[in-house]
């Protein structure tokens, strides 16, 4: 989908629901949509019932949800929400335990983005600001390797809409030498990698994780790795995760969701560093 926010989404007064135990937690969500999406009303729910029975009382345009509710399993609402819906709804899990979700491959096919709040409420809010309202970082680099080159042009237009800066490499060596380039100051600083898990040579994209990781000794915030990938192997992904990378991209990509996690990372590495 071209459009990168909420609203080709949405009605002009779209309609969301936010389900979280934490009365903290629906008013920092709900107070960062109310600034970002004129005319939206957010739907608060402590519990999967309200949840239910606000589903009930009319469509909802995107949801958060926490994993664990007081009456039941996030997971639970999120399958009740995909069943209730007419049209595609967002539905964005936030939790304490969202990280290790990921890791353990445990979100179904209803999720479609999750946030782990151990990250903190400042970077909870630049979350759902940038998942309603994405703001482009202007000049950020991004380390680019994948060896189609049709897939590769496509992708960089996703990103150079976002005025990102798009270096790309058709193999993991060719990256390894910019990012030695790049350490030793002879480029320009390297802001995130973005790497296809399947590459032409010897090394995978699971090789740039390690590599980046370990031989380079670079943390998740000091350079984000994303990495794209069409296996369904939950075992292969989750290797890719404890290998270090930040996030899976699925494929085929779906621009909004690619959008949205590069920039999030890029947000993220940049409240790290204030």
């Amino acid at each position: 989908m071209a459009s990168h926010d909420l609203k080709y989404l949405i009605s002009d007064n779209p309609r969301v629901m936010v389900a979280d135990g934490s009365k903290l937690v629906r008013k920092l969500i709900a107070d960062v949509l109310v600034r970002d999406l004129p005319g939206v009303e957010v739907v608060g729910c402590s519990s999967i019932e309200e949840a239910r029975q606000a589903l009930e009382d009319g469509p909802v345009n995107l949801v958060t949800t926490a994993l664990s509710l007081p009456d039941g399993d996030g997971m639970e609402l999120a399958r009740s929400v995909r069943a209730a819906a007419q049209a595609y709804v967002p539905i964005i899990v936030v939790s304490g335990d969202a990280q290790q979700h990921l890791v353990e491959r445990r979100f179904t096919e209803y999720v479609t983005d999750y946030f782990d709040k151990s990250l903190g409420h400042e970077a909870l809010a630049e979350f759902i600001s940038g998942y309603v309202q994405p703001q482009p970082i202007p000049g950020a680099r991004v380390l680019y390797i994948e060896d189609s080159r049709v897939v590769a042009e496509a992708t960089k237009r996703m990103l150079e809409r976002q005025q990102l800066e798009v270096v790309h490499v058709l193999t993991a060596e060719e990256a390894f030498a910019l990012l030695t380039a790049e350490s030793l100051g002879r480029v320009p600083r390297i802001d995130l990698v973005l790497t296809d898990v399947t590459l032409k040579g010897e090394l995978s994209g699971r090789d740039v994780v390690e590599r980046i990781r370990i031989d380079f000794d670079y943390g998740k915030r000091r350079l984000p790795v994303l990495v794209m990938t069409g296996d369904a192997n939950r075992h292969n992904q989750s290797g890719l995760l404890r290998a270090g990378a930040n996030d899976l991209v699925q494929k085929p990509i779906e621009e909004r969701l690619l959008v949205t996690k590069v920039l999030f990372q890029l947000r993220l590495a940049r409240l790290e560093e204030r």
